[in-house]
């Protein structure tokens, strides 16, 4: 049999040059990976989502329902992997919102939803003359950062088209941005207020009035001009754009005497939301939300965006100001600094409890060089796989700590071993490797094969944990990896210590001080042993007592898909 077949660790140990070159290829492809990966508060996780707006100004809320939205939900019926549908009606409005299967692809559900609508269009209204607008929801959809803009010296109508015109398009060209929505917006509109008794008195109801005014306020062309080898298409700007041309638009005849719209009703300049408004500071002001593009790094967007807000500030007309109201990102880089922290404390803890045990500081940095190097590879793959840094995929770090030093702890003690039997160490090496070689390598694999039911588990719960299982089981099978090769590489060419022994027993990789600790320990646990064993039916008796407080509790405790948190946004 090869030395191959013999001990997996042999060519590892035997070229030391090639085993360095690619451990430290990984670590410079793992602090690539790690500063490339997006961080977000939780992974991606959501049911496709399209949502379908229609509009049909005037129209009440159960003609909504009846001539708008019905015939959209029969159409949406057939479509393949729907779970549910949601509609929403109002005055002039009716939205409905589909939630598809987790594994339907949301840009086909998204045709699907289109090709239906255009389906149910020929039993709109005739008067609706806008088709409905079809949107899917993405996970990353819910704004990271809010911008409020106020402007004291400054209409809002203004301010408002600055905003949408000038100022969201700035913002979205910063990398990372996917959308700028304007919230509290105050577009310019011509408001009519009609008479009713003036309507009745001239025999005009309020339908016919509609059409009269929707035909003479239309863009349409006039007419064409043709020559023997061309035609003009001739075009008039119909449109009415302020009161004024309102209240001078006749819109019907009586008795050949003609009706103009201030003898029925009075048009006013306004805006199109008049019931709604925005306060910043006790000042009137928009809303800019940001939306961050998916698989994007939620921290470096909104420091981009704090970067840009002085030179936009600059360009502001009017004494306008603009000042960030709203940070998600402060929040997951708090949550994540926190979790960052207690992976760096866990791994120190478990350095000196190492140390603790084996007592020799080069046999200790041996197994705790596994910790980053694992860690780095396994940022490494995370990049490929799409994963984010997230709060469960640092806590499968943070619990995968302990298992990274097992492996490389194992095959340290084993070559220990043999070199306190008086072999070199690259001999110590070679034997001691090529003996708990295989045992490592079943202890990897049976270890990580227990996170495989998160991985394979489905539905929202299994596509929340994905990232958690597959992270933790990475690293473990990282953790394998350098300790059937960095480690016993490493070993071999340490410098032999002479052992020390107390009371006869070799102790060359335990000190002094742990060893009374551990007799200390061992002593107590006799005792105790001792003593369960007299009082057997006691102990049971705890035992069984402690399983039913166990079911107990769980049954009343207060279960939640996730724990609350304060962001301080209602």
């Amino acid at each position: 049999m090869s030395s191959l077949g013999q001990n997996l660790a042999a060519p590892f140990i035997q070229r030391p040059v090639m085993t360095t070159v690619l451990f430290v290829a990984l670590i410079i492809f793992g602090v690539f990976a790690w500063r490339a990966l997006p961080v977000a508060m939780l992974p991606d996780v959501s049911f496709p989502t399209v949502t379908v707006t229609a509009s049909l100004p005037g129209a009440s809320a159960e003609l909504m329902a009846s001539a708008v939205a019905s015939p959209m939900e029969q159409a949406f019926s057939g479509i393949t992997g729907l779970l549910s549908v949601n509609s929403v009606n109002s005055t002039g409005t009716s939205r409905i919102t589909l939630q598809f299967d987790l594994n339907r692809d949301i840009n086909a559900a998204t045709q699907d939803t289109q090709a239906a609508v255009t389906q149910a269009a020929r039993f709109f209204p005739s008067t609706m003359t806008q088709q409905p607008t079809v949107r899917q929801q993405n996970p990353t959809d819910s704004p990271i950062v809010f911008i409020g803009l106020s402007a004291p010296n400054m209409p809002l109508y203004q301010l408002d088209a600055f905003a949408e015109q000038q100022l969201a398009v700035k913002l979205q060209s910063i990398p990372g941005v996917s959308e700028v929505r304007v919230f509290g917006g105050q577009t310019y509109a011509v408001r009519l207020l009609l008479n009713p008794y003036a309507l009745q008195a001239r025999n005009l109801s309020l339908s016919s009035l509609m059409t009269s005014i929707n035909s003479s306020n239309a863009n349409l062309p006039q007419g064409t001009l043709q020559s023997p080898s061309r035609a003009y298409t001739l075009n008039v700007d119909g449109q009415l754009t302020n009161a004024k041309a309102f209240n001078n638009l006749i819109v019907a005849y009586n008795n050949g005497a003609p009706i103009e719209f201030n003898q029925v009703g009075q048009a006013q300049d306004g805006v199109q939301q008049d019931t709604r408004a925005t306060w910043i500071n006790n000042d009137r002001g928009i809303i800019l939300a940001i939306v961050r593009q998916p698989d994007s790094n939620t921290v470096a967007i909104a420091k981009a965006i704090r970067d840009a807000l002085p030179k936009l500030n600059a360009s502001l007309p009017g004494g306008a100001h603009m000042r960030i109201i709203y940070d998600k990102s402060t929040y997951v880089q708090d949550a994540v600094d926190e979790v960052e922290f207690t992976l760096i404390l866990a791994s120190l803890l478990v350095a000196a409890v190492i140390w603790l045990f084996l007592g020799e500081w080069r046999q200790t940095l041996v197994a705790v060089i596994s910790i980053p190097i694992s860690i780095l590879g396994t940022f490494a793959v995370m990049h490929l796989l799409g994963y984010s840094l997230n709060i469960l995929t640092l806590l499968a770090l943070t619990l995968a700590v302990g298992f990274v030093v097992d492996d490389a702890v194992v095959m340290l003690e084993n070559i220990a071993r043999h070199r306190e039997m008086g072999k070199s160490p690259m001999q110590a090496a070679l034997i001691g490797s090529r003996e708990i070689g295989f045992t490592i390598l079943s202890m990897t694999l049976s270890l990580a094969a227990v996170f495989l039911p998160l991985i394979l588990m489905g539905g929202l719960l299994g596509r929340l944990f994905l990232e958690f299982g597959a992270t933790i089981g990475i690293v473990i099978l990282m953790s394998g990896v350098v300790a059937l090769t960095l480690t016993p590489m490493m070993l071999a060419r340490l410098r032999a210590t002479k052992p020390r022994t107390v009371g006869g027993i070799a102790l060359a990789h335990r000190p002094n001080l742990m060893s009374r600790l551990l007799s200390v320990i061992t002593q107590g646990y006799v005792r105790s042993l001792r003593m369960a064993l007299r009082f057997r039916w006691l102990v049971l008796l705890l035992a069984l007592g402690s399983l039913g407080g166990a079911v107990f509790f769980f049954n009343h405790l207060e279960k939640a898909f996730i724990p609350n948190s304060d962001t301080g946004m209602v």
